[in-house]
């Protein structure tokens, strides 16, 4: 057979069938690869605030490992391909394992190994949350999928420490650092992952419309059987499931391989076929006499497992602004290179708007997350304060926080302009990333009314938000007379509980964004926080929600100072 070469003209890029250029590629940006991650200012500083110094060198470690063109590309494969069921061996028996790509192994065991998990719960270093938080944030600008399960086993240890023995058997191997995919005997293992299975299809988010069932076993165990509609990664090796038992809605823990070596009865029925998170196995399960272990008290299954809730909550929080950093990063990265009408793009007077925009967002999400992620570090040694600061504003913020994502990733996708609409960009996996925390762990009215429960039941929560933004008192004239209006509207919620739920939303997003101006005006550089009180404060009721264009910024701001810290820093 006769084939015809094609050649290339490597100096002018484009070449045709017959060898001649069409034309000489210019103006094109170059690929946002061998970047460091960690190279984000406000997350250096949040760091550094709270006690978590000593994490800087990984930081970078591990931000340049995300800004590779290899992990890139790995993140690429992970998503491409996705996960795949196999509900049985060559020889008919039950196996119900989901095999995965080569790429997402190769995050879990990277994540495993820096404790992105579980393993704060077993450090005495100071600031061990948070130095936790910062490398979720980071490693999960590489590929987010992943951060799912290593989020939940995060998050179970201290819903487990209701039953001090299961916590015992288990805990050690859930805060190892060894990434152990391989599905046997949980004690046989280097290391645990765990999950969490609450919703059914006739439920949603009202849980105790379970109807999956528990009937005692003996010796402490009991026999699960009914339906979850939700089980993300149903390959971990324990989960925490609510179940009907006799004495009322329990919370249980299911293994996936039971003492004897065999499987337990948990049956994947199919893999969601769902718009993003493609890397990541979200399946529905059945459960036919599956042994299980009782967490907490019997009939307090909600009051056990919303500790893991809460958890993943705040990783929802930090996964959405790693997202919207990675976003803000390629627009300006984008528009840094690109010349239009005799100009580089980003020095366009209406986009350098737009980017100073999405910056201060950014900025300010990253802030609070960090911030949030000090609270749970004090929470967990006992601070009390700095736990009813974080049931107060977990919800909230959560709320918020997250609701913006979509809106900044899509307005980043748009500061490419077609090149971000092609899936070469990490744009669109980003976009059809971006909803899934705003659903997760809570979607935006459960959040917004477990807010109002918070602040009905935790008064010390308000308390601790006036000291709190307290600090930040003669910081900005504009902040100052925002957090004066808060106070009423606060008494006004709390005095007509029946309007409340009306103002759950609103008043959701004005602790936010109070929070976020607060912290920034006291630790990011003048530009910034006076763009964000600028924009986000200055002569409103309410702050600037999802539906107000970006771009819209005041004159007289130093934009330039905004958006030199969303430039990416390029590494070795």
């Amino acid at each position: 057979m006769q084939t015809s070469a094609v050649t290339t003209t490597i100096s002018t890029g484009t070449s045709s069938r017959s060898g001649r250029a069409t034309h000489e590629v210019t103006n094109q940006v170059p690929p946002l690869a061998g970047h460091d991650v960690a190279a984000d200012q406000a997350l250096l500083t949040a760091v550094a605030e709270y006690g978590a110094a000593w994490v800087i060198p990984e930081l970078h470690a591990l931000g340049l490992m995300a800004g590779s063109a290899e992990v890139i590309e790995l993140a690429r494969q992970a998503n491409e391909h996705s996960p795949a069921l196999r509900t049985h061996d060559r020889y008919g028996h039950r196996v119900d394992e989901v095999d995965f790509h080569p790429a997402w192994h190769q995050f879990m065991t990277t994540a495993v190994g820096h404790g992105l998990h579980a393993a704060p719960w077993a450090s005495a270093e100071p600031g061990a949350h948070v130095a936790r938080a910062a490398k979720f944030y980071v490693w999960t600008q590489a590929e987010a999928g992943h951060g799912c399960p290593i989020s939940m086993t995060y998050s179970v240890v201290p819903a487990l420490r209701h039953a001090p023995e299961l916590a015992d058997r288990f805990e050690p191997l859930l805060t190892a650092s060894s990434y152990d995919p391989v599905l046997r005997v949980p004690e046989h293992k280097q290391g645990l992952l765990a999950g969490m299975a609450m919703t059914e299809k006739q439920g949603g988010s009202d849980v105790r419309a379970n109807t999956t069932r528990a009937e005692p076993a003996g010796e402490g165990s009991y026999l699960i059987t009914g339906h979850k509609w939700f089980c993300s990664a149903p390959m971990c090796d324990l989960f925490l499931i609510l179940a009907q038992a006799p004495g009322g809605l329990t919370c249980f823990l299911l293994p996936r391989v039971l003492p004897d070596g065999t499987r337990n009865r948990m049956h994947i029925q199919r893999l969601k076929d769902k718009l993003g998170n493609r890397s990541n196995a979200s399946s529905e399960v059945e459960y036919d006499e599956a042994l299980a272990w009782p967490v907490g008290e019997p009939g307090r299954g909600v009051a056990t497992i919303i500790e893991m809730v809460s958890s993943t909550r705040l990783d929802c929080i930090l996964g959405s602004a790693a997202g919207i950093r990675q976003a803000c990063v390629e627009a300006v990265h984008h528009a840094s290179h690109r010349r239009v009408f005799g100009a580089k793009l980003a020095d366009q007077p209406a986009m350098t708007a737009v980017l100073a925009d999405l910056a201060l967002e950014s900025e300010a999400a990253s802030a609070l997350a960090l911030r949030l992620a000090a609270a749970a570090d004090q929470a967990a040694r006992g601070d009390a304060a700095e736990a009813a600061l974080l049931r107060l504003m977990l919800p909230a913020a959560k709320h918020w926080i997250c609701k913006r994502t979509p809106a900044v990733i899509a307005e980043a996708l748009e500061c490419l302009g077609g090149n971000g609409y092609v899936e070469e960009s990490v744009l669109p996996r980003l976009y059809r990333d971006a909803p899934l925390n705003s659903i997760w762990e809570g979607s935006g009215n459960v959040t917004a009314l477990d807010l109002l429960r918070a602040l009905a039941r935790s008064p010390g929560g308000s308390d601790a938000l006036r000291a709190e933004l307290a600090l930040a008192t003669g910081a900005d004239s504009r902040l100052d007379e925002a957090t004066e209006r808060l106070w009423p509207t606060l008494a006004e919620v709390a005095s007509n509980p029946s309007e409340a739920p009306y103002q759950a939303r609103r008043l959701a997003g004005l602790l936010t964004v109070l929070m976020q101006a607060a912290l920034l005006a006291r630790l990011a550089p003048g530009p910034v926080s006076d763009a964000f009180c600028a924009s986000r404060l200055a002569g409103q009721a309410g702050p600037a929600g999802p539906g107000v264009s970006f771009g819209m910024l005041p004159r007289g701001l130093d934009l330039a100072g905004v958006l030199d810290r969303a430039r990416p820093v390029f590494g070795v």
